[in-house]
């Protein structure tokens, strides 16, 4: 605590960094920010920018940079992504700033933030191009936990050579997300051919009677194999679900000593 208020009085650190140190988080006008979970829980605090205005996610996003040294925000639109890269520009100049519009994304990381870095590989599967959103929000997650990270693209089974030809990368993972929507089956074909952990991470995409991934929740969820299922277009759960298992395999240890906090802004 001395050492903090000390820097804190020298104008070493904000106030922000000073609170999160001794409280675990961090107070902004937008709301806290859990500058502890990944010290805690091994999975990084992500800013959900739905539900939010574009200055409000910002707003946290410098908040994130600044208290732990980078920024994850999910389900971004056009106008949030200009609004952080903005911000960042203003408190963080020399930071780092990747927006893909795609997965809906925008990571930070400050000058001086080391990403972790595990001995385990994720392998990101989709059946098809429209699984692209949420398996890419996955792939974002598992990669800024540490995990190295294998995306398998349109291996759906309306074809079954398909995924044939990509065998050998999927079993080579040590823990495997695959992403379908329609009726939800390439998990279910995935988890029977490979002995990694498999998630299933059902997407909207369908119509009619089961659309909008329900036919696909049911589907992973009444797997004749053995495989764990997130909720739809869930990418962060899965993300960070593999990225806990990558980080087993890893034998890196769990929470770190005296870290405190609790689940605010994020997912």
């Amino acid at each position: 605590m001395r050492e903090t208020l000390a820097a804190l009085a020298a104008g070493e650190i904000s106030v922000a960094e000073a609170e999160s140190r001794l409280a675990g988080y961090a107070t902004t006008e937008a709301g806290r920010f859990d500058a502890a979970r990944e010290h805690r829980r091994g999975i990084p605090e992500a800013v959900l920018a739905e539900g939010k205005t574009a200055a409000e996610t910002a707003a946290l996003a410098v908040t994130a940079v600044e208290t732990a040294g980078r920024a994850v925000v999910t389900r971004t639109d056009t106008e949030t992504a200009a609004a952080v890269r903005e911000a960042i520009a203003e408190s963080v100049p020399d930071a780092t700033v990747d927006h893909n519009a795609r997965t809906r994304t925008v990571v930070v990381h400050a000058p001086d933030f080391e990403p972790p870095s595990l001995d385990a590989r994720v392998a990101v599967v989709t059946a098809g191009t429209s699984d692209a959103p949420a398996a890419g929000e996955a792939a974002t997650i598992a990669r800024e936990i540490g995990a190295d990270v294998d995306l398998i693209e349109d291996v759906g089974v309306a074809s079954l050579l398909r995924i044939v030809d990509q065998l050998d990368r999927i079993r080579g993972a040590d823990v495997v997300i695959v992403a379908a929507g329609r009726e939800g089956a390439l998990p279910t074909v995935v988890a029977g051919l490979v002995d990694a952990p498999v998630i299933g991470l059902p997407v909207g995409t369908g119509y009619g009677v089961g659309g909008e991934g329900e036919a696909a929740l049911y589907g992973t969820l009444q797997s004749c194999t053995v495989l764990t299922t997130v909720n739809v277009d869930a990418g962060f759960v899965a993300g960070a679900q593999a990225g806990l298992i990558a980080r087993a395999v890893d034998g890196v240890s769990g929470a770190a000593d005296g870290a405190s906090g609790s689940e605010s802004n994020g997912e």
